[in-house]
């Protein structure tokens, strides 16, 4: 086995001991994440829907990417799996979804948002 195999087997090792809940795409989860400012640290938590889950649960490099809306625009962030910072995740709605990525969800307007335009 060589070095970078065992550096892999080590990462994915830490993984599985983090124990995340179960969700997929289009479920509505809650990250609560680590964040230094200065010399203190606090958790904050981004909540949204999960739009992708790429390279899978239980890879080195898995990530998935959550967006949500705040004031009227759009934030994705994208999350590694294995990543320090994460301190739990909480999926707080499950959702069906027909489709493995929700790219589609980035172009679409709310209805409100087309109203607006209509009206004006």
């Amino acid at each position: 086995m060589g070095i970078l195999e065992k550096i892999n087997a080590e990462q994915t090792a830490g993984i599985a001991a983090k124990n995340y809940p179960e969700f997929h795409t289009g479920d509505i989860v809650r990250v609560s994440i680590k964040i230094k400012e200065g010399d203190k640290f606090r958790i904050q938590d981004f909540e949204g829907k999960v739009l992708a889950i790429d390279n899978g649960r239980g890879s080195v490099a898995g990530n998935f990417t959550v967006s949500r809306e705040s004031y009227g625009v759009r934030v994705e962030k994208l999350f590694p799996f294995h990543s320090p910072w994460i301190q739990a995740i909480k999926v707080v709605k499950k959702q069906a979804s027909w489709r493995s990525k929700l790219y589609t969800e980035r172009t679409f307007c709310s209805h409100k948002a087309v109203r607006k335009l209509v009206k004006k």
